[in-house]
């Protein structure tokens, strides 16, 4: 229904409904900090261990922290949080893309990213890891991720260049091949981007889910030399019929993923090459997709 409305309604109420949401939250942050309700560090740490998320992990993480309530500190407790579980053999991974919305739209206003500085849009936990140390970019004009620990390098190296942005050389599929969990903190199947790893997947991909454009986009790589690479984007058209969250409970039911609370926020684990082929055996077998979540 959310989805729905955001397709008919006009940008103006959207943008009204959304700051009612900021100012709902905000009311609920002042409380729980009234009541000394603020998640810690160690708090959040001793949820994740007990989730299942350990010392070498490769773990992806989409993030509301708005949904979570109270945390201390701010962004940098959650990050340090997780950097800590994920110790010094393990590797946090986040998106940074820089647009939100449709990526046709993006790149047709032919913006010039720079992996240095343009600023993530995917949420201040996001931009927050970005601005760290040490904290590596993947050089793509749209789907960039961010990574740090051990496999950051080999998880970022090669999306540059790519055609399309979830193919086998992108860090959304090296997760999957590195054996990663990724965790969703307070948002849904929505947000998960390697559900479009099938799309690359799969040779003969039924759907027309990229934009017959293939666009030329120009970066600023981490020297600041300027550079350019074609790219194909997700058809708006398509876009707008994906049911994600329908596959939570085929995917649930299969052991893939599991719920569980991280202050007021709900979470999903999920185990990435698991739900990658998952997606594959199922799309072959029953013709699952985002887009068909029932088969066909």
């Amino acid at each position: 229904m959310r989805k729905l409305l955001r397709n008919i309604l006009p940008q103006a109420l959207i943008n009204m409904y959304r700051q009612g949401k900021k100012r709902a939250a905000a009311r609920q942050r002042e409380e729980l900090a009234r009541n000394s309700q603020a998640l810690t560090r160690e708090d959040i740490e001793a949820i994740l261990r007990r989730q299942g998320i350990r010392e070498g992990d490769v773990l992806m993480v989409h993030s509301s922290l708005r949904k979570i309530g109270l945390v201390e500190k701010g962004p940098g407790t959650l990050i340090d949080a997780l950097l800590n579980v994920l110790g010094k053999e393990g590797t946090l991974m986040m998106p940074s893309f820089p647009a939100i919305g449709f990526n046709y739209d993006y790149l047709k206003s032919r913006p010039l990213f720079d992996v240095r500085h343009t600023p993530s849009r995917m949420g201040v936990v996001t931009e927050t890891f970005r601005k760290k140390s040490g904290v590596l970019r993947s050089l793509h004009p749209t789907d960039a991720v961010i990574a740090f620990g051990k496999e950051a390098e080999y998880l970022v190296k090669d999306h540059f260049g790519q055609i399309t942005p979830y193919n086998d050389k992108s860090p959304f599929y090296r997760l999957c091949e590195l054996k990663g969990k990724i965790l969703m903190i307070g948002v849904g199947l929505e947000s998960l981007t390697n559900l479009h790893t099938l799309e690359d997947a799969v040779s003969d991909f039924k759907y027309p889910v990229y934009h017959d454009t293939l666009f030329t986009a120009e970066l600023i790589d981490e020297e600041g030399s300027k550079r350019t690479m074609q790219t194909r984007v997700h058809n708006p058209v398509w876009s707008k019929k994906r049911r994600c969250n329908d596959l939570i409970p085929p995917v649930e039911a299969a052991g893939i993923l599991k719920r569980f609370r991280l202050g007021l926020a709900d979470c999903l684990l999920l185990d990435a090459y698991a739900m990658h082929a998952w997606m594959v055996e199922n799309y072959r077998s029953r013709g699952v997709t985002m887009y068909t979540p029932q088969g066909n």
